[in-house]
């Protein structure tokens, strides 16, 4: 009953960290109008570097702690900043008109959230591994099924509430989902948290296998973000979309992110993961280049792409965590953290350098969309020489 207590709590966890992450990106269109914050492209992109800075450092400093102070607390620590993050963006609403003070509160908030995410996805994803270790596959891409129901339920809940009038309902709603959490969460011992603390061995070496695997992570950061960041920018700067078709298009690619990782899990004995693993980056190219050939007179084309690259890219980070834990064993505690934290790195890259590659370069959106397919194809290589070096 405990077990079962704490993989319900684990996976709710998980929806809730999908919600809170993309809150921001879902408001893209309310941060970059000049009815309400006003930024620019540079700036909408800046918003999101102390998001990535700080993932990095929770997700690093969180594996070197969790023996220190358990998994558990760096768990509670990432709800906790995660609770931050979303105040912080309600507060901001009041200062809007306040520029430099308003862009601040901003940037504090993605920090905050940046910080949840590195303590939380991380932990999150090593304690479904150890709660299952006989279908860690499915665990693991069961968890990330539910982090990605939450991303594809953010965008279409803020234009809902935009259409009410109320655009800053979403993170009210998940700052009260974070206080639910925290409030069962610190009385709910989780199971297999000795096994994750003490599995890392302090002298064990990082071999040259996780650099690939890192750098697979790193490339899917880039492709997810630069879909899930900028397509609804995408949709109304190219296609002259409405909010809410932009909306849909992020909902779109979230939701197939979600239906793909579920379809993957579910269908595991006629797709094995590994021939998932290796389709995918392909998938992702495909769509990027639909995206950035699509007419500006066919949004439906767009959105089109957006669904098929979040197909793609469903199965990427959780595959790559499942099978890097599984081949790594060494360093099997911190793998999870480790390669966040590379994914982190791209979605950096993503978010923050679309908008300095556009005023350096005049590159368009569409441009940058088309350029990324070859990140993707770099992904696919990456995939087949990793798969030839595992062991079964």
């Amino acid at each position: 009953m405990a077990q079962r207590r704490a993989v319900v709590v684990v996976y709710g966890a998980g929806l809730v960290q999908g919600l809170g992450l993309v809150t921001f990106p879902a408001a893209s269109t309310i941060f970059t109008s000049p009815a309400f914050y006003g930024l620019s492209s540079t700036a909408y992109g800046g918003m999101f570097v102390p998001q990535v800075v700080l993932a990095i450092a929770a997700s690093v400093s969180g594996a070197m702690l969790r023996g220190r102070l358990g998994i558990r607390r760096i768990y509670l620590l990432g709800l906790a900043a995660n609770l931050l993050a979303m105040v912080l963006l309600v507060v901001s609403r009041f200062v809007m008109a306040q520029g430099q003070l308003a862009y601040g509160m901003l940037l504090a908030a993605t920090g905050c959230m940046g910080i949840g995410f590195g303590f939380t996805v991380p932990a999150l994803n090593t304690l479904v591994a150890k709660m299952f270790p006989r279908s860690a596959d499915k665990a693991v891409l069961s968890l990330n099924a539910l982090l990605g129901l939450g991303t594809a339920l953010a965008p279409a809940l803020v234009a809902l509430f935009v259409g009410l009038g109320i655009w800053w309902g979403l993170p009210v709603v998940v700052a009260i989902l974070v206080v639910g959490l925290l409030l069962v969460s610190i009385r709910q011992p989780l199971e297999a948290e000795e096994a994750v603390a003490g599995a890392q061995k302090k002298s064990a070496k990082v071999p040259l296998q996780f650099w690939l695997f890192a750098t697979f992570a790193l490339c899917s950061g880039v492709c997810e973000t630069i879909n899930g960041n900028w397509a609804s920018l995408y949709m109304t700067k190219h296609f002259g979309a409405s909010t809410g078709l932009a909306s849909l298009a992020l909902t779109v690619f979230w939701s197939l992110v979600t239906i793909g990782r579920v379809v993957f899990a579910a269908l595991e004995k006629w797709l094995p993961e590994r021939l998932v693993w290796q389709v995918s980056p392909f998938v992702v190219a495909v769509a990027l280049a639909v995206c950035a050939t699509a007419p500006a007179s066919s949004p439906l084309i767009g959105i089109l792409g957006f669904g098929l690259a979040g197909l793609g890219c469903s199965a990427l980070l959780p595959l790559v965590i499942s099978f890097g834990q599984q081949q790594l064993v060494a360093i099997s505690a911190s793998v999870a953290g480790g390669l966040i934290t590379f994914y982190q790195i791209g979605y950096g890259l993503a978010a923050f350098g679309v908008g300095p590659l556009q005023s350096w370069s005049g590159a368009d959106l569409g441009t940058i969309y088309g350029s990324t397919a070859v990140v993707a194809l770099v992904m696919a290589s990456l995939s087949l020489l990793i798969a030839r070096k595992m062991k079964t």
